[in-house]
């Protein structure tokens, strides 16, 4: 290969210095070399600093010529590439070249992106968030048996002795983009189950959930039964309460095991069927259910408080309920959950 190279180099000045490339990084490669080591001997290559970022730890590195650490502050790349395995990004690599990038630079970049790449996949689990739907079945599923879950959960990258929190989700969004939100903490793993997107994390931060995502989050320990609690929770989510904790449920919980005709012939579900087609009645009902408050439903609703008083008397009348009451509250917010679940 060498001896190929050379004379290229002598026929195509840029076809022999490719090729040389391609061998540095395949003797790289066969070294076994870590992340650190890569950008080293890359901006050696490339004479300028080389930096590599790895989303999932969010470390980054950046290497001079000289072989040391590139000091702050990072100016902009010249030239950069992602870095994806399983055909997910999963970090950034670029060149701080001062003047105009030079012929080889995409190149260079393009195999440090691929090393680095492999190095990442060698070294552990792979970082990305999308995981196999089969994996992640085996792990959420009732009928699987404890030696094939723990198998699947190894595969995935968990530790055997870490709590595994199950999130069922419902989002516009890519599910490796949700994942990434909420569980900056990793490992967390995502995949498509029938309708639902299944998120496995050791942690969650459900205040990064992003705008329009709705979720169920069960709670931490075996997973097939976090599964079935995170599905529960995502019945519950309304656009006013998007994502929502099982254990914070309680007794409402309850409510998602009734038959939907018993839901249905409930007299106080059918009323609140004969106003749901009505949007300002049912987000006025849902505010004040939701805040058990005339004045903090007003503030939500961005409303004058007589103004919500007058929807609210309206709509007592038609459901045949004393909202303003503590006993009529509890009605319409335990109706007006039932409903919603007849279709959740």
């Amino acid at each position: 290969m060498e001896a190929l190279a050379e004379r290229l180099s002598h026929l195509d000045p840029e076809a022999g210095g490719a090729l040389r490339v391609v061998m540095f990084y395949d003797t790289l490669m066969r070294r076994r070399v870590d992340i650190p080591a890569l950008a080293r001997a890359s901006a050696n290559l490339a004479e300028c600093v080389v930096g590599v970022r790895l989303h999932g730890t969010g470390r980054v590195i950046r290497m001079g010529p000289d072989g040391r650490q590139a000091p702050a502050p990072e100016p902009p790349a010249s030239t950069t590439a992602p870095i994806t395995l399983d055909e997910e990004e999963i970090g950034t690599a670029w060149l701080e070249r001062p003047g105009p990038p030079l012929p080889l630079d995409d190149l260079v970049l393009d195999r440090l992106a691929i090393a680095a790449a492999a190095v990442v996949e060698r070294y552990g689990p792979a970082r990305t968030t999308m995981a196999d739907p089969a994996l992640i079945e085996l792990v959420i599923s009732a009928d699987s048996d404890e030696a094939a879950r723990a198998r699947a959960l190894r595969l995935l990258g968990f530790a055997a002795d870490l709590p595994i929190r199950v999130i069922a989700v419902r989002s516009p969004l890519p599910l490796d983009r949700v994942g990434a939100l909420v569980c900056p903490a990793r490992p967390v793993k995502a995949a498509p189950v029938a309708d639902v997107g299944v998120i496995l994390a050791t942690t969650v931060d459900p205040a990064r959930f992003p705008t329009g995502v709705r979720a169920g989050i069960g709670a931490g320990g075996s997973p097939d039964r976090s599964w079935w609690e995170a599905r529960t929770a995502l019945r519950f989510t309304t656009p006013n309460q998007p994502v929502v904790h099982y254990h914070d449920l309680g007794a409402l919980a309850l409510l998602a095991q009734v038959p939907r005709d018993a839901a249905r012939d409930n007299a106080d579900v059918t009323a609140i069927a004969r106003v749901g087609g009505n949007p300002e009645d049912l987000d006025t009902l849902d505010a004040y259910c939701a805040t058990g408050s005339l004045r903090r439903a007003a503030d939500l609703l961005h409303l004058h408080h007589s103004s919500v008083a007058r929807r609210l008397d309206q709509l007592g009348r038609t459901l045949g309920i004393e909202l303003t009451e503590p006993t009529g509250l509890i009605r319409a917010r335990l109706a007006l959950t039932a409903w919603r679940l007849l279709d959740a």
